[in-house]
């Protein structure tokens, strides 16, 4: 049966469409006995309003675009149930878009709020730059963006809310030289990348602070996936000179840090330590339990989704960042006792 609109409901009541339009929406004068005959013709001829044709008239789609680059990172769930704790209270959906770790995907995300398939959009990115940023700051909606990102010339027109990673992979190294570990590894992303960029300066510093070398046989970079890390690690592992402990810049990799240890027949923490960032609920459910550093996810998801409906809904607000701070979760992975430490 095709659907059926106001006319065909104004044609069985035996009003006007416009009578019709105004009983359902509320908004207008309509009597009460013929608002009561329209509601209920609308219910018998299951009545559904055309959201399409709505989006069109209300210049508003009621809908929120949120890119990611890696749909299979539990990480990115978390920050999916708070953007949608705080779209629910405003009847907002949100629609997914999988970048796929790619600039021309984050394009077409860009572009696909210019074409309005939503009112705004939250992006994380691994990697902002000129080509990403010059497309959101000619957009006409708001976007809220989970790096920190400030453009040479200025006048950006977009917020960002985000957790400091590099203060985080900072905490983790500094977790493991307390221990008294002097040759630690790290396994990050891409180094020509913001994000990888800032998390291995993160382990380097603390290095430096610390007056322990950097050696360049330590660092690896990788892909943020379990395999990827277990690669990475294998490789670490082979010289004389395998490090004490790994710090890696998310769960993923380092859960496949630690199996590549258990296959090279190291005890953790006993002969390596481990610490993972993103504090994942497998974190506390992996064999020893994974040291990792808590990034907040839910709580990002939660702020950067209000502060794109105060821009949508033209709620005042100061323009700029919102920045969380990062929190180590101590478990079974570094955990080293007094006679190992020395």
């Amino acid at each position: 049966m095709d659907k059926h609109t106001i006319y065909h409901i104004a044609e069985r009541v035996g009003v006007s469409p416009s009578t019709v339009s105004r009983a359902l929406s509320g908004r207008g004068y309509c009597g009460p006995k013929t608002k009561s005959k329209i509601l209920a013709a609308a219910e018998e001829m299951n009545y559904a309003p055309n959201s399409a044709g709505k989006a069109l008239k209300m210049k508003q789609t009621n809908k929120i675009l949120f890119a990611v680059p890696d749909i299979c990172n539990p990480f990115y769930f978390d920050m999916i149930n708070g953007i949608n704790q705080v779209l629910e209270e405003y009847g907002y959906l949100m629609i997914l878009f999988y970048t796929k770790h790619s600039l021309k995907e984050e394009l077409k995300a860009i572009q696909n709020v210019k074409e309005k398939v939503a009112d705004g959009m939250i992006m994380v990115s691994f990697d902002f730059g000129e080509d990403n940023i010059c497309a959101i700051n000619a957009l006409q909606a708001p976007v809220v963006l989970t790096n920190k990102y400030v453009s040479p010339a200025g006048r950006d027109r977009f917020d960002y809310v985000y957790v400091d990673t590099y203060e985080g992979i900072v905490l983790g190294t500094e977790h493991l030289i307390r221990q008294g570990i002097s040759r630690i590894g790290y396994i990050g992303g891409s180094l020509a990348e913001q994000t990888g960029h800032q998390r291995f300066c993160g382990y380097r510093d603390a290095l430096t602070a610390a007056g322990l070398p950097f050696a360049e046989r330590l660092v690896a970079e990788s892909d943020y996936t379990e395999h990827g890390g277990y690669l990475a690690a294998q490789a670490m592992l082979r010289g004389a000179d395998r490090p004490e402990g790994i710090v890696a810049a998310n769960d993923l990799m380092a859960i496949g840090v630690m199996k590549a240890c258990e296959e090279a027949g190291l005890r953790i923490p006993d002969d390596i330590a481990i610490v993972g960032m993103d504090n994942l609920d497998i974190a506390s459910r992996v064999h020893p339990k994974l040291t990792s550093v808590a990034l907040m996810q839910e709580e990002i998801g939660r702020q950067a989704a209000q502060v794109l409906m105060d821009r949508i809904r033209g709620v005042p607000r100061p323009p700029g960042e919102i920045k969380l701070l990062p929190r180590l979760v101590v478990r079974d992975s570094s955990r080293r006792h007094a006679a190992q430490r020395g």
